[in-house]
């Protein structure tokens, strides 16, 4: 990574470090507990399945967490406006039309 980190990126670093740990750990002692080499495979694999998820999910999050903060403090970027929160004025936008320089007659 570049630049410094955050403390919800150091946080999160961590998680993912300690469940890659289990990954490994959980199988070496259900295999000394006398647990079939099969079943601590499993295991593993699972396990490794969740944290790989919950990897995802966490860094999801994170950005997800940084564009809101972004939003805040800067407000909406342009592309994500929608349909309903244009900016800028015009005939378009409703209210009252005066006609102006139409003659009456």
């Amino acid at each position: 990574m570049s630049g410094p980190r955050t403390p919800a990126e150091d946080s999160t670093t961590d998680v993912v470090r300690w469940a890659a740990f289990s990954c490994v750990l959980v199988p070496v002692v259900l295999l000394l507990y006398g647990t079939s080499l099969a079943g601590a495979t499993g295991t593993a694999l699972g396990l490794a399945a969740v944290t790989a998820v919950c990897r995802l999910l966490l860094r999801q999050s994170e950005r997800g967490a940084t564009r809101l903060r972004q939003e805040e403090l800067h407000g909406p970027s342009p592309r994500r406006r929608g349909r309903h929160h244009r900016t800028g004025t015009g005939a378009h936008r409703g209210g009252r039309h005066t006609g102006g320089n139409t003659p009456v007659g």
